[in-house]
């Protein structure tokens, strides 16, 4: 996190504010029982999202750092804590959905005991402290995405598919042709380092790396491109994936992405936070694994960026453009030249520690390192990032199967 020039007391009460209210807008349409449930291990309940993020304020600010302060309630933190070891023990990971009490009104109760106290002692705090604040509100946006995701599973597991929100109109058309935009490579620096603007330590230190001629597409891959994937037997060539991937097509029965499915007609449709609407051919591809973006890539002669090529490409671009979360009232990628919004975009690059990295102190430190084995980068932000989350040095990373995110594909080839 952050370590100087940290931001001033009103802004960031002001952004605290901002940022707990947007997560309560998220969860207004939900009822207790839509915001109990867990559709997989992966995902958590949109309550335990709305709890989880409160327990992280509570914990390591208020219990560690104002005096006399008492837990709201001595049994939640074994409920809410999620993967730090050093808190001790918690509810497993996949029974998160067996929370059905406390109520949603009791977390929500919750949420406001825990912010009321927070601003009233956040003047009193040192600047150490109020940067674990700033850490709390990047964790919480962190939290609003996948509160988002998460109930996008869990109402697509329901028969009636119904909507979360109302979307945009449907796009008609195709979208334009793909184009290139080639890069000199050589020498570049990636990361970053501590201080202004916000960082996780995972994107630190800021480091030099030697890149050869590249070039990226000027737009992301579109729902219609893979539907003529699909139509070439794209799911059903072997020489097109890895080998843990197509282990993982034959296994799961893999055919098209996440969401997706044929209607009566036989013509695909996809389910969405509006509901399941007609394929669009002109908007981005969403919910596809690393090993799907790999084998799409290689069909179309191509191949997926490093992270490397990615972020010294868009290190000048405006990380606040784009298709992302503003409010509760749109979450849907609508496509777009920015290479910020609609979708993450994977990248062939292994999340695994820069030279020099060096995790937090503390049991915050669990926060990214430990997590560097297996995983894939991915960058740029989605539609249900928040808007001002976003930066070039981000880092996203999640395992090659996985797909409830709103993950698409952004081409890459030599130059």
């Amino acid at each position: 996190m952050a370590r100087s020039d940290e931001p001033s007391k009103a802004n960031l009460a002001d952004r605290f504010r901002a940022t707990r209210g947007l997560t309560l807008d998220l969860a207004r349409p939900l009822s207790d029982a839509d915001a109990t449930l867990q559709p997989h291990p992966d995902a958590s309940p949109a309550k335990w999202h709305l709890a989880h993020t409160t327990w992280f304020f509570e914990t390591f600010i208020l219990r560690d750092h104002v005096p006399g302060y008492r837990l709201h309630d001595e049994k939640w933190p074994f409920l809410f804590n999620s993967y730090y070891e050093g808190e001790g023990e918690r509810q497993a990971r996949a029974c998160r959905g067996m929370i059905s009490r406390p109520s949603l009104a009791e977390i929500a109760g919750y949420r406001v005991a825990v912010e009321e106290t927070l601003l009233a002692a956040l003047d009193s705090l040192s600047d150490e402290v109020k940067a674990l604040v700033e850490l709390g509100i990047q964790h919480e946006q962190q939290h609003q995405e996948l509160f988002l995701t998460d109930i996008l599973w869990t109402l697509s597991e329901n028969p009636l598919d119904p909507a979360y929100l109302d979307g945009p109109p449907i796009a008609a058309g195709d979208a334009p042709a793909l184009g290139w935009t080639t890069f000199a490579g050589g020498k570049v620096a990636i990361g970053t380092d501590a201080g202004e603007p916000f960082s996780y330590d995972c994107e630190r230190p800021r480091h030099d790396t030697l890149l050869a001629p590249y070039a990226l597409a000027d737009r992301l891959v579109t729902q219609g491109e893979w539907a003529a994937f699909m139509l070439d037997g794209g799911y059903s060539t072997p020489s097109l994936w890895l080998s843990d991937g197509w282990a993982w097509v034959r296994e799961k029965g893999i055919e098209a992405p996440k969401y997706w499915r044929r209607d009566e007609d036989n013509a695909w449709t996809r389910f969405t936070l509006a509901g399941r609407r007609p394929i669009e051919p002109s908007r981005p591809v969403t919910h596809v694994s690393y090993y799907e973006a790999d084998a799409y890539a290689r069909w179309a002669g191509a191949r997926l960026p490093t992270e490397a090529e990615w972020e010294a490409a868009y290190a000048d671009a405006d990380p606040d453009a784009g298709t992302q979360l503003d409010t509760a009232a749109a979450v849907m990628p609508t496509g777009g030249t920015s290479p910020f919004g609609d979708c993450w975009q994977w990248t062939q690059s292994a999340y695994l520690p820069y030279p020099g990295f060096t995790p937090e102190e503390g049991t915050v430190g669990e926060y990214n390192g430990k997590f560097m084995c297996g995983q894939f980068v991915l960058k740029g932000a989605s539609c249900a990032t928040p808007r001002g989350h976003s930066r070039v040095t981000y880092r996203n990373f999640f395992y090659p199967q996985q797909r409830w995110q709103f993950t698409g594909v952004r081409l890459a080839r030599n130059a």
